[in-house]
């Protein structure tokens, strides 16, 4: 089995939980790793498996060859995305999760996340998924497969926590909303926060990601 290629960062005692934490286009694995000692998750051992997306053309940023996800075509509202692209890379997160389940980590134990791009595929992945999951917490991101998942039975009760910037200039706050709206037509209920910034990660956004991730996690 071909995996991507992933930063991992490991607890101080064997891990019992993981989180996959996707990240944003042109970016890295390396993008989320310092924010791991920030979240002070206590004595849940978590593995932090950060995934490196492959290099592709990206068509908004005028073909440039750059860590992707998926390619984008249009930034409008919309975003015509290629959709096969999205469903190969959710796949990839697929192979990782069982991959930490040939490792000991119960499915119950692991949470998928995602910023930006990588919160798209985090949506198609986690949500598609034949087994129950610990949890889906996307950041600053829309639903792109909304009208295209087939939402597995064993994670129509999923915990999700949606977050996302007032101010985002990259992917419009309304897209939050309307993940959230998107979710609730699918029997699936979203915690929702917002916090004042653009499109980044923030103190008090960080602190709420490791309440609910040590709530996901303790039971």
């Amino acid at each position: 089995m071909n995996y991507l290629p992933c930063l991992e960062v490991e607890p101080q005692t064997a891990a019992t939980a993981a989180v996959i934490w996707l990240h944003g286009l042109g970016a890295s694995g390396d993008d989320f790793a310092p924010i791991v000692p920030e979240l002070d998750l206590g004595d849940l051992a978590v593995r932090f498996i950060f995934p490196h997306a492959p290099s592709r053309p990206v068509t908004i940023n005028n073909g440039m060859v750059m860590p992707a996800w998926y390619d984008i075509f249009t930034l409008d509202i919309d975003r015509k995305i290629d959709e096969e692209q999205i469903l190969q890379s959710a796949q990839a997160i697929h192979d990782l999760i069982d991959r930490e389940i040939e490792r000991g980590i119960a499915a119950e134990r692991i949470i998928v996340a995602g910023f930006s791009q990588g919160g798209a595929v985090s949506y198609q992945a986690a949500l598609s998924y034949p087994k129950p999951l610990g949890g889906l917490m996307t950041l600053s991101t829309y639903f792109a497969t909304s009208d295209t998942v087939a939402v597995d039975s064993a994670n129509q009760p999923l915990p999700v926590f949606v977050s996302h910037g007032l101010y985002d200039s990259v992917v419009p706050e309304v897209l939050g909303q309307r993940a959230v709206e998107l979710l609730k037509a699918k029997s699936i209920t979203a915690e929702y926060k917002t916090y004042p910034m653009d499109h980044e990660v923030c103190m008090p956004q960080i602190r709420d990601i490791s309440q609910w991730l040590t709530t996901c996690l303790s039971n």
